[in-house]
């Protein structure tokens, strides 16, 4: 397999290798695509849920960002755990000295055993200096509720939160509808001109930690390579879907998801 782009991952790191850099990696490798990472925080877990978490100094981050740039460019750019006030100002810093234009977020705010990763002045300053910055936002429901302030409770909630970021300055939004309790899940993108819901069926299984992060890692790597990103977004939903089906029912809580299931990735040259 020919690589066929480059993408920087902003992201902290899963000990249990389901989640965050661990998860961005495999997916995006399996896609085709060059990671660089730059890891803003240690987590020591396992499927059972998360024991701590050692912060990376920020200015270590910003380094690492700013350090790897220099020698190779990206083509797109992921962010996933940001925990600090501190981490977003230098993230924010670095963004602002680099040129790349694809941005995507994903606002990792809580694990999947229900530990909270970020402060509350950190979501205040997220909103302030990095919303306006990317992009796509990929926030899952209770996500999409912090940020929004809005009670999400159906899919026209959903669409509210999504118009919600547009004016917070994010151009477009995928809300990932996984918490809401259907048949289907629903993920709806939003943007200023259309709405797009994606939706599939609902897998029968506990083994799903690090799809967030996975999905924005794939969305991540098809953009990357001159997809749009509403396509991308399709996607990248596809690509989840096929790795929570295909799960390798690893561990004995929350497992992760097979990120060794592929989609034929092309370059497409503008």
């Amino acid at each position: 397999m020919k690589i066929k782009s480059k993408i920087l991952i902003i992201a902290g790191s899963d000990s249990s290798g389901g989640a965050g850099i661990q998860a961005d990696i495999k997916t995006a490798t399996s896609l085709g695509v060059y990671s660089m990472t730059a890891v803003t925080a240690v987590t020591v877990q396992n499927t059972k849920g998360v024991k701590s978490v050692i912060p990376v100094p920020p200015n270590e981050i910003y380094n690492q960002i700013i350090h790897t740039i220099k020698d190779i460019k990206p083509n797109a750019i992921k962010i996933g755990m940001l925990h600090s006030t501190r981490v977003i100002d230098n993230v924010s810093r670095s963004l602002n000295k680099m040129k790349v234009k694809k941005i995507i977020l994903d606002p990792v705010m809580i694990a999947k055993g229900g530990s909270k990763l970020i402060t509350n002045s950190a979501v205040k300053l997220m909103k302030k200096k990095l919303l306006n910055k990317v992009s796509l936002i990929t926030p899952n429901i209770p996500e999409a509720e912090i940020l929004t302030g809005i009670k999400i409770k159906n899919q026209n909630d959903m669409i509210l939160a999504a118009n919600e970021f547009i004016k917070l300055g994010v151009p477009n939004v995928l809300i990932k509808g996984g918490h809401l309790k259907s048949k289907k899940v629903h993920d709806i993108f939003v943007n200023k001109k259309e709405i797009k819901v994606f939706s599939n069926r609902r897998f029968n299984t506990k083994n799903t930690h690090g799809t967030g992060c996975t999905l924005s890692t794939a969305i991540t790597s098809f953009f990357s390579c001159g997809k749009t990103l509403k396509k991308s977004c399709e996607l990248g939903v596809k690509y989840v879907n096929s790795a929570i089906l295909t799960n390798p029912k690893i561990g004995i809580g929350h497992g992760p998801i097979n990120h060794l299931n592929s989609i034929e990735l092309k370059k497409i040259y503008k």
